[in-house]
């Protein structure tokens, strides 16, 4: 996977799998148009990826905010002017009659329409949806350009362009899903902006930024870039961070977002199971679970290796890392930040920090196994009541060889003895295959 930072004064790191797709769109669009959609969360470089990928082109770029259609169109209009050169006839106050404009200057040359946010057209004037249909049906093959929507809410994105019952549905060319940075970029950037590789002061790095450009934009800016100062700059009273997890989640989930935001708090403090999280609420969460799994894709069902589908020993875990972090300290301490006693909060993170990152250190390996293309299957191992736990198993199917690892903070805290003893269940399952045994720790990564 390859990626884009968010920011505009930091250097652009890889995405080129990315730009060449959208360089072949661009390509295919000067014979007759293209639709394309980009969504992936917040932060994650969107924007920055669509400029640099069309660098030196003349593309028409608008955001839609939440005003009024007719002022969105006053401001959209003059931006298309400005682009083009062209004025349309008579007064534009409809959405529908800007794109009519711009089919029409599409059909003497080609051009580039870039929508940001297009999913709040739902909160100017959803008939907006139709009239994109309808308008793309009439001109799309007598007409030469590339119309790219963005926008950050996955959950409409995906509904506006793939339900089946939706006016776009079938209409795109194809799609751009924008994930955070791997760890291979991740620790580039890192390393390119401190004097010395720190082991913890990286994975403190992999965990705040989880991979999302505009977070690794600010710790650079801010040079801050050891334990220490990313927490002094993730904790404070002007920190952009503080807010982050309220303001990326509330519009995705609604007016029942209490109810969720005290469900991923529980999964942060590890209370990861069904019963653990509703002994605690007093309620069957059930289907928030499966609404924050499968809608919104905040979290992820994590069964140990060899576990039947429908499991008992079924967990569920963050998949973000910031906002693991978010609900683990942030959410769950907000009383003092509310009080702004940012002190106390971090002396609580610093005297926790070690076993939660400690969880994240198994995720880190595990991703750089996956990264590596050497195994089939990759997952954890516990029996009930969370007795033997192994904590990452990587099994290539096709040279039947298995690797079984342990994962501590400490190298010293290693023991490959208790971890072949706690294997003996895992290796009826692997009777065929040559198995290896591994210890990673802080040192290895």
């Amino acid at each position: 996977m390859v990626v884009a930072i968010g920011g505009f004064d930091m250097k652009f790191y890889n995405r080129e799998e990315e730009i060449r797709y959208l360089n072949e769109i661009l390509k295919l669009s000067k014979r007759n148009s293209k639709m394309i959609f980009i969504t992936g969360r917040r932060r994650i470089g969107k924007t920055r990826l669509l400029l640099e990928a069309f660098k030196g082109e003349n593309y028409i770029y608008l955001f839609v905010s939440k005003k009024d259609e007719a002022l969105l169109c006053e401001e959209f209009v003059s931006i298309v002017e400005k682009a083009t050169g062209k004025k349309p006839f008579g007064k534009i106050e409809k959405i529908s009659q800007l794109l009519e404009f711009i089919f029409e200057i599409s059909k003497e040359r080609h051009l580039i329409l870039i929508i940001d946010e297009f999913q709040d057209f739902y909160f100017v004037n959803n008939s907006v949806f139709s009239d994109f249909q309808r308008l793309w049906d009439l001109n799309k093959d007598n007409s030469k350009l590339l119309l790219i929507f963005s926008g950050s809410i996955y959950t409409l994105m995906k509904k506006i362009f793939e339900g089946r019952k939706e006016p776009l549905f079938g209409r795109v060319s194809g799609k751009i899903i924008l994930t955070p940075l791997d760890i291979k970029v991740l620790k580039s950037i890192y390393n390119d902006n401190v004097k010395e590789f720190n082991a913890r002061d990286f994975l403190t790095f992999y965990i705040l930024t989880s991979g999302v450009p505009r977070y690794t934009e600010i710790f650079v800016d801010n040079n801050a870039m050891s334990f220490d100062s990313m927490l002094n700059l993730i904790l404070s009273s002007y920190s952009f961070f503080i807010d982050e997890g309220k303001e990326l989640l509330i519009e995705e989930l609604g007016s029942e977002y209490r109810t969720y935001f005290s469900i991923l708090s529980l999964i942060a403090s590890s209370k990861t199971s069904r019963s653990e999280i509703e002994s605690i609420l007093g309620k069957s969460v059930g289907g928030y679970l499966s609404v924050l799994e499968n809608e919104y894709n905040i979290i992820e069902k994590i069964r140990p290796v060899f576990s039947k589908q429908n499991s008992r020993l079924i967990k569920y875990r963050i998949i973000d890392n910031f906002l693991n972090f978010w609900f683990r300290f942030i959410y769950k301490y907000r009383t003092l930040v509310e009080i702004k006693n940012f002190s106390a909060l971090k002396e609580i993170v610093k005297r926790d920090f070690d076993t939660f990152s400690g969880i994240l250190l198994e995720k880190y390996f595990g991703e750089k196994l996956i990264q590596s293309g050497k195994y089939t299957l990759i997952g954890n191992y516990w029996e009930r009541g969370h007795k033997n736990k192994i904590d990452i198993i990587a099994i290539d199917e096709r040279e039947k060889r298995a690797l079984i690892a342990d994962v501590k903070l400490k190298k010293d805290k290693l023991d490959m003895k208790l971890l072949k003893k706690k294997s003996e269940k895992i290796l009826v399952k692997l009777k065929d295959y040559r198995v290896k045994y591994r210890g990673f720790s802080i040192d290895d990564i």
